[in-house]
């Protein structure tokens, strides 16, 4: 039986897009889809338009959803009344995040079972903002974990996680560029879990890894130099 999903993002956020994309290229179908437009969403959609800035880009969401039965309904914040009664109504049995702003208990605690969100660094070691551009400048490997939702910053049980390959000839845009991608296939294949009751679970240590903010201007170039001239220790080739 289908899983009983709503999907949130922020508005026409790229990372959100991909995902949706490849949701439902996989006939993973969500019963609406609650945009937040505000300016925390214009600024978030551009930052990883920034970060894939040359990279090609996947289809609005009106694209995405033209000629499919699928709600789309406008808050201006995924922790308002509006979005609160939205899903109260729908009643999901999950909700899977696109790119959001962190979601409040008053909203986690509608869903009858879950609420997941796919991060684009590896848990628990990369927990919070710019997880790609850390992990260039801490010589980390990449990649990507779809995890439950707790209160705090990717806190929750680990569903799925995965590592990104890269290759010499990478650039800091094509590494996010194929971080959505795989986020996007991580979480087709946790929600693809969730529908059919055998969703693996590993809890996290919260005293591993650590918990970044957006990285400043001089780390990130000092990141992408290592990543150019060779010296970042996870090439695959």
């Amino acid at each position: 039986m289908p899983l009983h999903f709503v999907f949130l993002v922020l508005e026409d956020h790229p990372y959100g897009r991909e995902m949706l994309r490849i949701l439902l290229e996989k006939d993973l179908i969500p019963s609406m889809i609650i945009q937040e437009v505000s300016d925390v969403g214009d600024e978030e959609r551009q930052k990883f338009l920034t970060r894939m800035a040359g990279q090609p880009l996947p289809p609005r969401l009106t694209q995405l959803v033209s000629g499919r039965n699928i709600p789309v309904y406008c808050v201006s914040n995924h922790n308002d009344d509006t979005c609160r009664d939205l899903l109260a109504d729908d009643k999901p049995d999950v909700l899977v995040l696109g790119g959001t702003r962190i979601i409040k208990p008053n909203i986690l605690e509608i869903p009858r079972q879950s609420t997941v969100n796919a991060h684009p660094g590896l848990l628990p070691w990369l927990r919070g903002s710019a997880s790609v551009g850390w992990a260039l400048y801490k010589d980390m490997a990449q990649g990507a974990t779809v995890h439950f939702v707790f209160p705090g910053i990717d806190l929750g049980d680990i569903i799925v996680s995965r590592e990104l390959p890269v290759f010499r000839g990478d650039t800091y845009e094509s590494i996010n560029y194929r971080i959505a991608i795989l986020a996007g296939e991580l979480m087709a294949e946790a929600v693809t879990a969730l529908q059919n009751g055998n969703t693996p679970r590993s809890p996290q240590d919260s005293n591993v890894g650590e918990t970044f903010r957006v990285i400043p201007e001089d780390l990130l170039k000092e990141g992408k130099q290592r990543l150019a001239q060779g010296q970042y220790s996870h090439f695959t080739d």
